[in-house]
């Protein structure tokens, strides 16, 4: 069986394709292509429905630790072992959080893919964070500095990337405290360890905030079709797995992704979190029409067209 930490490695055979360009070189060609996909895919998100004081029923969510006990809503209660509390809608903006894993796996690109890992994960959080704003939404990335609103979103969250580029290439986000009415959306491939993720995430769910997991795959990360003998380096330390044949070793790569998938998904589903995936052989639109889908399912309207239904 496979360690953890060789879980997150790349084919020697590919690993001498991976060019690492530094942020400040792309980050003029990824706003731009942002920009693209932004308005090829959505003309914005409006009318969002939010907790706060107001007349409407918005939803039921788990009580927290410290809330006042008169808020909690004993019949939809009753019909579970949680404790469960009725939030009203609220008109005003609040704030979503992005996380761009800038980790040194996410520079990973197999010759079927349309571009590296972390270039999808940059435009789709850029793009989305473009949407957002057009929405009314006030969006910042996790981490790196206040949120932010207004047309040069992409502009502003681009120069907040490449100024805190060391917490990007951190494996893993911020531990930081994610507040009641704030989301979190995180881009990433998320090849850390999944008992790492599972409490994170678990941590964040019971303080009450919500998100949303975007996992970017490489094409051969989910086919592995290597033949003869094999190599796995890691990208991100210095470790090596020696995997003879690798016909014979793609049925337990396989086993193994398809059990770290299935925990990531378990953690989101315990939270009442959104789980997606992207192929990074895939055009990036519907990828960002499925996640602006899925921050968008409580949404009073959606822009003409769209549904918030089947993502």
């Amino acid at each position: 069986m496979m360690a953890d930490t060789a879980f997150s490695t790349v084919s020697n055979t590919l690993q001498s394709s991976v060019q690492a360009r530094s942020l400040a070189d792309r980050l003029p060609r990824l706003t731009l292509e942002a920009r693209r996909i932004a308005l090829t895919t959505l003309a914005g998100l409006h009318g969002r429905r939010r907790a706060g004081p107001g007349e409407s029923f918005w939803q039921f969510r788990a009580f927290t630790q410290g809330e006042a006990a008169q808020r909690i809503d004993w019949r939809r209660s009753s019909r579970d072992d949680q404790l469960f509390v009725r939030e009203r809608e609220w008109e005003a903006a609040h704030t979503l959080w992005i996380w761009i894993d800038g980790s040194p796996s996410m520079q990973f690109r197999s010759p079927s893919a349309l571009a590296d890992k972390l270039d999808h994960a940059a435009i789709l959080g850029l793009a989305l964070a473009d949407l957002l704003v057009r929405g009314g939404e006030r969006v910042g990335l996790w981490g790196m500095g206040p949120p932010v609103s207004g047309g040069d979103v992409i502009d502003r969250l681009a120069m907040q990337w490449l100024a805190h580029q060391s917490v990007s290439e951190q494996e893993m986000p911020l531990d930081k405290p994610l507040s009641r009415h704030h989301e979190l959306v995180l881009i990433s491939d998320f090849l850390s360890p999944v008992d790492d993720w599972q409490q994170q995430i678990k941590r964040w769910g019971q303080q009450g905030g919500r998100g949303h997991l975007m996992r970017i795959v490489d094409p051969v990360e989910a086919a592995f079709p290597y033949r003869g003998q094999g190599e796995l380096i890691s990208p991100d330390i210095d470790a090596r797995l020696d995997i003879g044949d690798a016909e014979a070793f793609r049925t337990l790569y396989q086993t193994r992704m398809t059990a770290h998938d299935c925990g990531l998904e378990a953690a989101c589903n315990s939270q009442h979190w959104s789980w997606l995936k992207h192929h990074s052989d895939q055009p990036l639109p519907a990828a960002l029409l499925a996640l602006a889908g899925r921050i968008s399912q409580n949404a009073s309207t959606l822009p003409s067209g769209l549904s918030a239904e089947g993502f």
